[in-house]
């Protein structure tokens, strides 16, 4: 038996009168929730119902591992006076942020066990509301990451990030994120709408009328192009002021007859500096590997062929994404002198071993020497 409705426009949705075609296929949609999904979609055959079962099962194993690596993340950098720097706020937002993408699993494991779109709308505006946020704010994010490590390791004495203008610079962050939520989930430009397996929503990319493909070009620069030209601007920055600034060294020491111009204790805090723009770096290309594959997917879904997005195919940025999340705090956890050694003061049983660095001694013997010349003040 032919579909109806098999022979589709990009702008149509399924009519009442189609309403029996997906339960002809074996989709698991209720009929009143037809009209929220994209023709494209049903005119797939069912879904393997193990493929569901087995996804179900991906993201249970990140839903905890996410939830568990962010927490200790959030719960560590948020009070551990060490760790509370103004660059470590961004830390922690990321981290806030990528937490807030795992809690709407719970309905992706739902859909996935209940072979479809179970949950219904609202649970579909909620889980493509709070990927939105997560997912733009985490862009936005890594960007501020990348402007911060610039300042500090380019502009060591004069540029750092005060407390004051992270602030700021979180409250742009949320309020350049929220609108690019809102506006979909309120219809005002641009909807969201289940995609792939019907189990997980995002904004509608495959409608083809003009204001929803200028709706997704519009996102496409303001979340994925320009807080990407940031991140490689910033960290192209850094990596030719590192290697002037070695090569002017080494060429000064050179005509002084000395191996290095640096004390221990500079090479150590530059060390420092060098390793944590390191992790900086890897985070940001996790983001990037992460979050690429959905942008060319919304790209072809609106503008080139729709035959290449089929339901598995959506899955795979879905997944890069999620995958990233439980990734972030694990790479913190491997690569961040830091926040390591707090986690072997109240995690011993985890058996890391590492070494307190030497500006952390320093801040130590200075916080112990105010502290005594304060009683004695007393």
């Amino acid at each position: 038996m032919e579909l109806q409705g098999s022979n589709y426009s990009n702008s149509t949705v399924w009519q009442p009168e189609a309403r029996v075609a997906p339960r002809l296929l074996g989709w698991n949609v209720p009929a009143e929730e037809l009209v929220h999904i994209p023709s494209h979609w049903l005119a797939f055959p069912e879904v393997d119902p193990m493929m569901h079962y087995s996804l179900g099962l991906l993201y249970c194993f990140f839903f905890v591992a996410a939830l568990v690596g962010n927490g200790l993340v959030i719960w560590i950098f948020s009070t551990s006076k060490t760790l509370q720097t103004p660059s470590n706020m961004f830390v922690v937002n990321l981290a806030i942020l990528d937490f807030l993408m795992m809690t709407k699993t719970p309905i992706f494991i739902y859909n996935s066990f209940n072979k479809g779109f179970a949950a219904g709308q609202l649970a579909c505006q909620i889980f493509a509301f709070v990927g939105s946020c997560s997912g733009i704010g985490a862009a936005i994010t890594n960007a501020c990451i990348a402007y911060d490590r610039y300042t500090t390791i380019a502009r060591p004495f004069d540029g750092r990030v005060t407390k004051g203008r992270a602030m700021v610079m979180l409250a742009f962050v949320w309020a350049y994120t929220l609108p690019w939520a809102i506006m979909p989930m309120m219809e005002v430009w641009g909807r969201f709408v289940p995609e792939g397996f019907l189990t997980s929503c995002s904004f509608d990319y495959l409608t083809a009328t003009p204001e929803n493909q200028f709706f997704v070009v519009t996102i496409f620069i303001f979340s994925y192009i320009i807080p990407m030209g940031l991140i490689i601007y910033f960290y192209s920055q850094i990596v030719n002021h590192v290697v002037n600034h070695e090569k002017a060294l080494r060429e000064q020491a050179k005509k002084m007859n000395v191996d290095s111009l640096r004390s221990n204790q500079q090479q150590n805090q530059q060390s420092a500096e060098i390793r944590i723009a390191k992790v900086a770096i890897t985070l940001c290309f996790l983001f990037v590997a992460s979050w690429t594959p959905y942008a060319v997917m919304a790209l072809i879904g609106a503008f080139g062929n729709q035959a290449l997005l089929t339901p598995g195919v959506s899955m795979i940025p879905a997944l890069t994404c999620k995958f990233v999340a439980c990734l972030d705090p694990y790479v913190y956890a491997i690569s961040h002198p830091r926040y390591r050694v707090e986690l072997q003061k109240r995690l011993p049983w985890l058996n890391i071993d590492e070494a307190p660095t030497q500006s952390e001694t320093s801040s130590t013997v200075t916080t112990n020497t105010n502290t005594n010349t304060t009683g004695t003040q007393d």
